[in-house]
């Protein structure tokens, strides 16, 4: 009875160690994907804050551009002013349509009226730059927004991978000590286990981010459409011809 005692016991202090011991007593091989996993995920991580400052200050810029928009006597007052707000990205479609606008004026495409103001044609033109305007601000806002993607769908099958090597070592201690008791396979599945964990705890964040981020970033896009529309109507009806 007491031998069975000591020999629980023997098995017992053989398999307790902790998660840092078995990282510890991994393989290369496994110590090399969590290396990497944790890598990736302290990128996502440094992504999702630097993204969530950068939503934040153009949204918060935004509001007091729209407002001194709409409350502005002229195109040219509100330009002047636009500067004041350099990190908004409606004042930023603002100034390229307003310079396409200019350079329309001073170009052929303006003629003068009697009585009137210059009359522009090729309105395309400034369609074209709004475009290009809204197509750059939604590209800074979406930036980097491609790796918590990646992290997302590839971090899963990289820990996967440290699974599949680490039971594979497990086996290949039972082989060479032909025993299946608890105490030899379980290093090797518990540093399985733990590449599945560190996985899924760098996968589900970036996902959740990206999907958060993808959100904001096509509200932002149909605020710009918005303004952009709202600018066009603005131009067509005080400077282009019929």
């Amino acid at each position: 009875m007491e031998i069975a005692h000591a020999a629980s016991q023997s098995i017992s202090s053989g398999i307790q160690f902790s998660a840092l011991t078995a990282i510890l007593d991994a393989s290369w091989t496994v110590q090399l994907v969590l290396l990497i996993l944790v890598g990736m995920s302290a990128v996502c991580w440094a992504i999702i804050f630097t993204k969530k400052r950068t939503l934040d200050l153009v949204r918060a810029a935004n509001k007091p551009f729209l407002d001194m928009f709409w409350s502005a006597s002229s195109l040219d007052d509100i330009f002047s002013k636009s500067e004041k707000h350099p990190d908004s990205s409606l004042a930023r479609v603002f100034r390229s349509g307003y310079l396409e606008l200019r350079k329309m004026a001073d170009s052929n495409l303006a003629r003068s009226e009697k009585g009137a103001g210059p009359a522009l044609s090729g309105i395309d033109n400034l369609e074209r730059a709004l475009r290009k305007a809204i197509d750059i601000e939604v590209t800074k806002l979406s930036t980097r927004l491609n790796f918590l993607a990646t992290t997302g769908s590839t971090a899963p099958f990289i820990g996967l991978f440290g699974t599949v090597w680490g039971i594979m070592g497990a086996f290949h201690k039972i082989g060479a000590t032909n025993m299946a008791s608890l105490a030899v396979v379980a290093p090797g599945i518990s540093e399985a286990l733990i590449a599945t964990a560190i996985g899924l705890v760098a996968a589900i964040p970036a996902t959740i981010a990206f999907n958060h981020y993808m959100t904001l970033v096509q509200r932002e896009e149909l605020e710009l459409n918005s303004f952009a529309a709202d600018y066009l109507n603005i131009a067509k009806r005080n400077f282009f011809k019929e």
